[in-house]
């Protein structure tokens, strides 16, 4: 079972692409940088650490 590359800030509704800058908490959780350096990268679900999410390669 791979990440869940979810595709929307929780927060903001902002869009986020899989290959984008996001951040994930360890349920994957998932926050525009923006909105991860308002919360001080803590998820406001869990308390946990935001870490910035791996990119990945864009299909070809």
């Amino acid at each position: 079972m791979g990440l869940e590359m979810r595709e929307c800030c929780e927060k903001c509704q902002k869009r986020v692409e899989p290959d984008q800058e996001a951040y994930i908490c360890s349920y994957e959780c998932t926050f525009c940088k923006d909105c991860t350096d308002d919360m001080n990268a803590i998820c406001p679900n869990c308390s946990g650490e935001l870490l910035r999410r791996p990119r990945r390669a864009k299909r070809q």
